[in-house]
């Protein structure tokens, strides 16, 4: 029965890692989303940019969180080379984030 999927089915059925990664990017889409209606509230742009600077802290702190998750759940479906080349990506990223 498609229809009658209870939540402990969908929980059995999804990955839990998957689970805490689908919620810290909607926790940080709503974030994104209370910082634009603040922006616009206060109709300011020192506060904006302010508040720009504060969502600048949360955006990579969800990058590597939800990365990290992501490659614990699949650390024995990816070869160690494939991970060593993914935390150097997210290196690089973080790196010129910084840099700029």
């Amino acid at each position: 029965m498609l229809g009658n999927n209870t939540s402990k089915d969908v929980f059995t059925f999804m990955d839990k890692a998957l689970i805490i990664i689908i919620a810290l990017r909607i926790m940080s889409g709503s974030i994104e989303l209370t910082a634009a209606a603040l922006m616009f509230k206060f109709n300011d742009l020192e506060k904006a940019f302010y508040i720009n600077t504060l969502l600048a802290l949360v955006g990579p702190v969800v990058l590597i969180v939800t990365t990290a998750l992501a490659l614990l759940g699949l650390a024995e479906k990816i070869s160690l080379t494939r991970i060593i080349c993914l935390f150097c990506g997210i290196s690089l990223i973080l790196f010129s984030l910084k840099s700029a």
